[in-house]
């Protein structure tokens, strides 16, 4: 089996930061890319940011030049750091992770979700 646990979140003020942090383990050949999504109250989820196993990284237009992804492959970890939050930035954010398992067969996993509020 695997899992997704994510970390991080919490309440900060309009131009704070915080900084997200996703561990994968379990039965794990391979992983993939990884990404953050987020869904706000009413909305659907959407793609924050991804990184390819090469460090090749996209982001969404809402939070270019404020939001960094990065990884670290020998720990199985991808990171998020937000920086310059805006209310609008209020979601609960779910990593994600494309893994190959130990016994071949590839998946898309998900965590369980990490609020983030950005209010004064």
């Amino acid at each position: 089996q695997v899992q997704l646990v994510e970390s991080g979140g919490g309440l900060v003020q309009p131009g704070g930061s915080l900084r997200l942090s996703c561990a994968a383990s379990g039965s794990i050949f391979a992983i993939n890319t990884m990404g953050w999504y987020r869904q706000a109250p009413g909305k659907q989820r959407e793609l924050v940011a991804g990184i390819t196993r090469g460090g090749s990284t996209n982001y969404a237009d809402s939070v270019k030049g404020r939001f960094t992804i990065s990884r670290d492959n020998a720990k199985n970890t991808v990171y998020l750091q937000m920086n310059s939050l805006k209310p609008e930035d209020t979601a609960v954010y779910y990593c994600n992770a494309q893994i190959t398992t130990r016994a071949g067969l590839r998946y898309d996993y998900w965590g369980q979700g990490t609020q983030v509020t950005v209010s004064s």
